[in-house]
């Protein structure tokens, strides 16, 4: 079996969550707020609000969105919102800079609703990820399949979702089986596994069934 150039370490990943002293209650204080709040608490309502919900197959997936279907009754708003695939953002700014266009574009065209009284207070909070290793490490495809049956759903957010944000602009897998086991279809295939249609487990039965047809090659 193809021995990897450098081992995979997993990491496992805990996130606490502070909260900020900051709510809103309309949806223009939402705006304002956006463009000022921390990168950590975009994350925070974003890439680990997924985390959180282990990937909900109904529902919003970013927070913004849901206080807007639930607090607020604007589901057309909330629908934009949560069409922002955090897959494609390489940096928190970037995601910050759609979302706070995607809130102006709206309250443009309906600015009736922007200072409408939410049913209940939107509470801004940030996320504070700490990591340590595992003892899975990977030093071929056997060994990285056999670790990922056993680690958490949380070290399998973090490598494969929040990694984006660390760069390169891919998940943790598909770096370590292009660059160290020279695998660039495997790679490439376990990028466009669609966070949103799954749930966290359906993502690692997904790169598994993947990588099973290299272990059978």
């Amino acid at each position: 079996m193809r021995q990897a150039k450098e081992p995979f370490q997993f990491m496992a990943a805990s996130t606490l969550t502070r909260i900020c002293g900051v709510q809103v209650t309309t949806i223009a204080e939402l705006l304002e707020q956006l463009r000022r709040i921390s990168a950590d608490s975009v994350f925070n309502h974003t890439f680990q609000s997924l985390s959180v919900h282990h990937y909900l197959t109904e529902g919003f997936s970013n927070d913004f969105a849901q206080w807007v279907l639930a607090a607020s009754n604007v589901p057309d708003l909330a629908e934009r919102l949560a069409a922002l695939d955090i897959r494609q953002y390489e940096t928190l700014e970037a995601l910050r800079g759609d979302l706070v266009a995607t809130l102006e574009e709206f309250l443009r065209a309906e600015p009736q609703r922007a200072y409408q009284k939410a049913f209940e207070p939107f509470y801004f909070c940030e996320a504070v990820t700490v990591t340590v290793p595992t003892e899975w490490r990977a030093h071929n495809l056997g060994e990285f399949c056999e670790a990922l049956r056993h680690i958490s759903v949380h070290t399998l957010h973090y490598h494969f979702v929040t990694a984006r944000l660390r760069g390169p602009s891919t998940n943790d897998f598909s770096a370590w089986l292009e660059h160290s086991l020279e695998l660039a279809e495997l790679a490439d295939r376990i990028e466009h596994i669609d966070i949103y249609t799954n749930t966290l487990e359906g993502v690692r039965q997904r790169i598994l069934e993947e990588s099973r047809r290299w272990l059978e090659a």
